[in-house]
């Protein structure tokens, strides 16, 4: 029996060695130090610096993607997690990190078929084959902690079962632990983005990510708010379990194809989709979508936007707070005095801290900028432009951003906003942001 178990353990989709998944985390920082010190020997034989990065920059790209998308759990996790921020790296060393970092928006190696069938059986009962009509065992997709497969249910719907991986739980809280104390070397992945913070809030997390009957319920609340609002699409859930959640099947292209190939109005509408999914939501269904990845969006043949995953959600009861609104407004139109009494009201500025508030307006009024017209144009190079004015060690606007303080219930919404964005940039998109922003968030409109 023991024998038996272990080989079970070792066809895991999720390794359950607590040792072996520390030391495939860890060899991502030895690795790439060990490359730097060949990059300089390199030098040294005559090869450009600019070659020298370049070839660094791919073969850490390649083993980030090797060691995060393999372990799973929360490795990958966090991978999906830094992959929308992959439009504020520069360019001259994007194009590794974005190929690999936009491959763990989506894939993972599934796990077999007899370990499907055992988490189902202990989920839905020994007799879960007569629930469907019909079952795939191949994987449609994977993710961070569980994959999908396609199968009809018995009353002849198509139907999306997302099973989750064996052993789900210890890995995410092992590699959430390990990757905190890599934070800073993960830090020069996403310029401009606080990896910290981004890794406590997943660890935070990690108990509703790995409740999948929760994620019923949030599915649940989330259809009935966007039924019958034209142009989004949330498959309905038709039976849940712990570790099983069933959901009727949505077809559609994932944003992540969109991002690679579509044309300009296919990218415009799917930015203006998601951006109204985003802001509305709070209003709509008290609920903010808190996993804003594009391996969680898809657009449908007739141009809905299809959301599909409902794992992470942050309850916000009385919506988007105003003073934000408040604060976008103040911002937007250079009322440094009004926006920096109301930063310090609402504990977004310390009681010590020496601040002058042109300072701070000037800091925050180009986050603006996608709100002064009627349309914005989101690109990559605006988001590295941003990226590297806060994160530029030797600017003000470093200064001023480090002696700011973010209230804890705003933590999320400024994750969740800061993402959205990432992937708005990805998708090159131009969109009437001001008008959206105008109709759902409170305190903002003039």
């Amino acid at each position: 029996m023991t024998d038996s178990r272990n080989a079970e353990d070792r066809e895991a989709a999720i390794p359950r060695n607590g040792a072996a998944r520390t030391a495939k985390l860890a060899s991502i920082p030895l690795g790439i130090a060990g490359r730097a010190v060949g990059g300089w020997g390199r030098r040294l034989t005559g090869q450009s610096a600019e070659e020298v990065n370049a070839t660094l920059s791919a073969k850490a790209a390649e083993q980030l993607f090797e060691v995060l998308g393999t372990l799973k759990g929360g490795a990958m996790k966090f991978g999906q997690a830094l992959s929308v921020f992959e439009a504020a790296v520069p360019d001259e060393m994007a194009k590794p990190y974005r190929e690999a970092l936009t491959k763990l928006q989506a894939a993972a190696p599934p796990m077999p078929a007899r370990q499907t069938h055992r988490v189902l059986a202990e989920q839905l009962g020994r007799t879960w084959k007569q629930r469907f009509a019909a079952f795939d065992d191949e994987p449609a997709a994977s993710a961070s902690i569980g994959q999908v497969h396609r199968a009809t249910w018995h009353d002849g719907r198509e139907v999306a079962v997302k099973v989750q991986y064996p052993g789900a739980d210890d890995a995410l809280r092992s590699d959430l632990r390990q990757l905190q104390r890599f934070s800073r070397l993960f830090q020069a992945f996403v310029p401009g983005t606080e990896v910290k913070p981004l890794l406590a809030e997943l660890a935070e997390r990690m108990n509703e990510e790995l409740d999948y009957q929760a994620e019923a319920q949030n599915q649940r609340a989330f259809v009935k708010a966007f039924e019958g609002v034209s142009g989004f699409l949330i498959p309905r859930v038709v039976a849940s379990a712990p570790k099983v959640v069933v959901t009727e099947w949505a077809t559609g292209t994932p944003l992540s194809k969109i991002i690679a190939s579509g044309d300009k109005e296919t990218r415009d509408r799917a930015g203006r989709l998601l951006t109204e999914f985003h802001y509305s939501s709070p209003e709509r269904a008290r609920l903010l979508h808190s996993d804003p990845h594009p391996g969680n969006f898809m657009l449908t043949a007739d141009g809905r936007l299809c959301v599909i995953d409902f794992g992470g959600v942050s309850r916000l009861p009385e919506g988007i707070p105003q003073h934000l609104g408040e604060m976008t407004r103040l911002a937007l139109d250079g009322e440094s005095a009004k926006l920096m009494q109301l930063l310090r009201e609402s504990g977004f500025i310390r009681g010590d801290a020496d601040l002058r508030a042109d300072d701070v307006l000037a800091y925050l009024a180009p986050f603006t900028e996608p709100l002064a017209g009627d349309t914005f144009h989101f690109t990559r190079r605006w988001m590295q432009r941003q990226a590297g004015r806060v994160g530029d060690t030797r600017g003000r606007d470093f200064r001023i951003g480090r002696s700011l303080n973010l209230p804890p219930e705003y933590l999320m919404i400024h994750r969740v906003t800061a993402g959205s964005t990432g992937i708005l940039c990805q998708l090159d998109a131009e969109i009437p942001a001001r008008a959206i922003v105008e109709r759902w968030q409170p305190g903002f409109a003039a």
